[in-house]
């Protein structure tokens, strides 16, 4: 190779303005020059700028993700590679992970969320998994906020559109409506998908002069700075950044997907990695640093789009479709041959160096030239100020100011927005295409048959922000033992998480101590319950002029089935059937959502959670479910007890006779929101109750399933029908208003 040039011989002077608008801090910078040893040219800067921003970085919060448990016995890869793998037995693996797009949903919502989708798919496919499921956890303003009618209409149709037309079933998530989100939206995706375990695909580069090719889509300037927007919060001309959304083409998505999936079939892949946030440059970097090796980049190969893109637009362009792989020598002539034969581009953009740096040339000129270790890994780790979230004062039924008969505050909670059926949402979904869908939306879990077996996977997506608002170590524990309970009521053996944690600014010591606090939660429950995190994506920055969200640490969990026909939906089945409570009911108050509708409060503390109990109950409800003794199960989350019950009776179209025990504190007891609870519903009592009292775990009987009311005795019924009005009407008709 020539004698390399200073590439910042010919480039304009980077002034203190420029590098601020980069998002790189005085300190940052001087961290630069020390590591160049000249000062950057633009393109130099704007890629330091995206490498070192917080999206891709992890600046803020590294130093806490490293205390998460991310092994496990069933673990074949935890974080650092594009999604994590568990082994699903048979020699096979799912890969998943889960990521966040909610700065460009706020800006751009359709085509935010479409991406995000987009981009989640690459992260598994890289991997060589076919995606069998896509989950979607969003959160959105109070539905008076002008903007969130709008909001909702994006963001369900981007998400629908893309999963869509892929063809990959939407099969769960979640959806919650709270002005914490007026400013920032969360849009959260989530795939999974299937491997064989001799067939996963990661991204070191290796193998000194090997071919570096590009596949998929043309570059364009779509989402240039789309990872340092990520990094920022919003001010009130955040509306003006559409330019930094990335616009999605899923029929090219689908194509990419089986173009790669017939690659991979063959022994050509050295090293494969998609291009997500920050484009060519992350991707190029990321597998250089991993593999130890150079890179050198001619950008006058690079498929474009737009005329007279320059060498900065290229390496930070976030166009969607797109993935960086280096082939074993000699094969590029075949690799193309696939690449063709589904019309994408293909092209070989550079090869591999011994030097460790990274090495552009366009136009015949070298246009940067970086160590790629040093940038790659001294990335600023910074150990922010923070402080604990005061504790609130507990909240007692002697605190409540309403007198309400509980079937009356049943209709006000199943009709509010929180709790409202989200149908109109995921009716949008296509979650039966692949026709392996055996656990729609709606219930507790996602389930998935492996297709060609018996065995499913179960996923989840969980978390109860208002929690970690009043408590991050509990509301940490309480996200992750959530999904926890949700896979163990479909009967799923509870594997490994990922997480997106969703905070404000991290600069602000009060948020960077909800961050630290609910990373303890997790790292405790993840413990406890042998339920490691394998991947995941941090979000800082949700904020809009100094209002963040409510802490949101989303924990996406999933779990195996050995024997899909054991699993169980939460709907009641057969009359006379016996109802029972599993579990120990205190009646907790706080932050629940009887206290939040019917009081119109937001306080008191989170509940508590008793892991050893979380773990017992589990254990037992799976064990009964397995052995037949349990025709149906639903865990008691929010709203209690009563909207459990309801929301069973509602999934069966089957009324209940409902039995209170004696001497009971009747609000609490129907609607606070502690935890580690299930109903269940048997035939076969007996056996049920001795392996309760074997296990040491409290079963309550609660009645019979029987009719078409919900009838709690001795003091009041409730025709099925007129709550299944009340739950289902609220979304069409917020959708359908002007």
């Amino acid at each position: 190779m020539d004698a390399p040039e200073n590439p910042a011989a010919k480039s304009p002077e980077i002034t203190p303005e420029i590098v601020a608008e980069h998002g790189l801090s005085p300190d940052e910078y001087e961290k630069v020059l020390e590591i160049l040893g000249r000062a950057p040219n633009l393109t130099e800067l704007g890629i330091f700028s995206v490498m070192w921003s917080e999206h891709c970085s992890y600046k803020s919060s590294k130093k806490w993700l490293k205390t998460l448990p991310t092994e496990g016995k069933r673990v074949i890869c935890g974080p650092g590679e594009n999604a994590g793998v568990i082994d699903i037995d048979d020699g096979q693996a799912a890969v998943f992970k889960m990521e966040s797009h909610n700065h460009p949903s706020f800006i751009e919502p359709y085509q935010g969320a479409a991406t995000g989708v987009g981009g989640i798919l690459r992260d598994v496919f890289t991997m060589g998994a076919r995606p069998v499921a896509n989950l979607n956890a969003l959160r959105f303003g109070s539905p008076d906020h002008p903007k969130t009618r709008h909001l909702v209409s994006g963001v369900v149709a981007g998400v629908g559109g893309y999963g869509n037309c892929v063809g990959v079933p939407t099969v769960g998530g979640e959806c919650e409506f709270h002005e914490g989100y007026n400013g920032n939206i969360l849009v959260n995706a989530m795939t999974v998908g299937i491997a064989d375990q001799d067939k996963i695909f990661y991204s070191a580069a290796t193998g000194v002069g090997n071919p570096i090719v590009y596949v998929g889509s043309k570059t364009g300037r779509d989402g240039i700075h789309g990872a340092t927007m990520a990094s920022a919060e919003f001010t009130d001309d955040s509306e003006e950044k559409r330019p930094t959304v990335q616009v999605g083409d899923p029929f090219t998505e689908k194509l990419l997907i089986e173009a790669c999936m017939e690659l991979m079939a063959t022994d050509m892949i050295v090293a494969i990695q998609d291009m997500g946030a920050a484009g060519l440059t992350s991707s190029s970097f990321e597998m250089a640093s991993k593999g130890g090796t150079g890179v050198e980049l001619d950008l006058d190969h690079v498929p474009q789009r737009e005329e007279g893109m320059t060498a900065y637009e290229m390496m930070l362009s976030e166009s969607q479709e797109r993935m960086l792989m280096v082939l074993k020598p000699g094969r590029e002539d075949d690799a193309r041959k696939i690449f063709e034969k589904w019309e994408l581009d293909f092209a070989v953009v550079g090869h591999l160096t011994d030097t460790g740096h990274m090495v552009l040339r366009h136009k015949g000129e070298i246009v940067a030239d970086l160590p790629i270790d040093p940038l790659a890994l001294a990335s600023p780790e910074y150990d922010r100020p923070w402080v604990p979230t005061p504790k609130q004062a507990e909240v007692t039924s002697a605190d409540l100011k309403k007198d309400i008969a509980p079937l009356d505050a049943l209709k006000t909670l199943m009709g509010c927005p929180h709790l409202a059926s989200k149908r109109w949402i995921w009716e949008q979904y296509d979650h039966m295409v692949m026709g392996d869908t055996i656990g729609r939306p709606g219930g507790d879990a996602g389930v998935v048959r492996v297709h060609g077996t018996k065995k499913a996977l179960a996923v989840t997506s969980d978390c109860t922000p208002r929690y970690c608002q009043a408590d991050p170590v509990e509301g940490g524990r309480q996200a992750v033992a959530e999904a926890w309970r949700n896979l163990t009521a479909v009967g799923a053996r509870p594997i490994a998480v990922t997480d997106n944690m969703n905070f404000g600014n991290p600069e602000r010591p009060e948020i960077m101590g909800q961050f630290v606090g609910c990373i303890d939660g997790i790292r405790e429950a993840c413990y406890a319950l042998d339920f490691p995190v394998v991947s995941g994506n941090v979000s800082l920055y949700n904020e809009t002029n100094g209002k963040g969200i409510p802490p949101t640490p989303t924990i996406g969990g999933v779990g195996l089935l050995g024997d899909a026909d054991k699993r169980v939906g939460m709907g009641l089945t057969d009359k006379f059937d016996a109802i029972v409570l599993i579990g120990e009911t205190k009646g907790h108050l706080g932050q629940s959502i009887y206290l939040r509708e019917i009081e119109g409060r937001e306080e008191g503390p989170a509940p508590h959670v008793n892991l050893s109990a979380e773990h017992k109950n589990g254990d037992l409800v799976r064990s009964l479910i397995h052995s037949g003794a349990i025709k149906a199960c639903h865990d008691v989350s929010d709203g209690g007890l009563l909207v459990a019950l309801a929301e069973m009776a509602l999934a069966g179209n089957m009324g209940a006779e409902i039995t209170l025990p004696e001497g009971i504190d009747l609000i609490p007891f129907l609607f606070g929101e502690d935890q580690a609870r299930y109903i269940v519903t048997t035939e076969h009592m007996t056996s049920l109750t001795t392996a309760a009292r074997d296990m040491g775990v409290p079963a309550t009987m609660l009645g019979i399933c029987n009719g078409g009311n919900l009838d709690l005795v001795k003091h009041a019924s409730l025709d099925l029908g007129e709550l299944r009005e009340i739950h289902e009407s609220w979304m069409p008709a917020y959708m359908a208003a002007p």
